[in-house]
């Protein structure tokens, strides 16, 4: 029955870290770059509108669910030991860092400019506070949910080939 748990926990910690990944992928590669090409007010009308779209239960399903179930795959295999441990370490670490940034650099970025919408008084001051940063750090939290991703299918992998 545990493996059952430890192999569940697994499948949807990956699950819902490429979830996370692909989301955070799609805005460094196509939103923000569409949105770049818009007049100050456009582009944070914009933004407002699609941040206000992704904060929905299905994605805070997954955005959530990746910590926790990737915590629980961790304790749930500390049986086995060994590299399946390390990748599954490294996973959670990442994924930890991968939410750090979305709570402080994100989140406070996005509020402002809900704050500001639908107005949007001084937008180029505030365009210029808010994409360079948000950009930047979206790049990182990218980098390390994609890298968090990659840790869980090689821990899947390992798994799959000790049974």
């Amino acid at each position: 029955m545990s493996t059952f748990w430890a192999d569940a926990s697994l499948v949807g910690a990956t699950l819902t870290t490429g979830l996370t990944a692909g989301l955070l992928y799609a805005f460094a590669h196509s939103v923000m770059p569409g949105l770049g090409t818009l007049g100050d007010t456009d582009s944070l009308r914009g933004f407002q509108r699609i941040d206000a779209a992704v904060a929905n239960p299905w994605m805070g399903l997954a955005f959530l669910g990746s910590p926790v179930l990737a915590l629980a795959a961790l304790l749930l295999h500390l049986p086995e030991g060994g590299a399946v441990l390390l990748w599954l370490s490294i996973a959670v670490a990442l994924i930890v860092v991968t939410l750090a940034i979305t709570v402080t650099i994100h989140l406070p970025l996005n509020a402002r400019v809900q704050q500001a919408a639908p107005e949007f008084p001084a937008a180029a001051a505030l365009r210029e506070a808010f994409e360079s940063r948000w950009v930047r750090w979206n790049l990182a939290r990218t980098v390390t949910s994609v890298a968090s991703l990659v840790c869980l299918l090689v821990t899947l992998l390992l798994t799959h080939r000790a049974a």
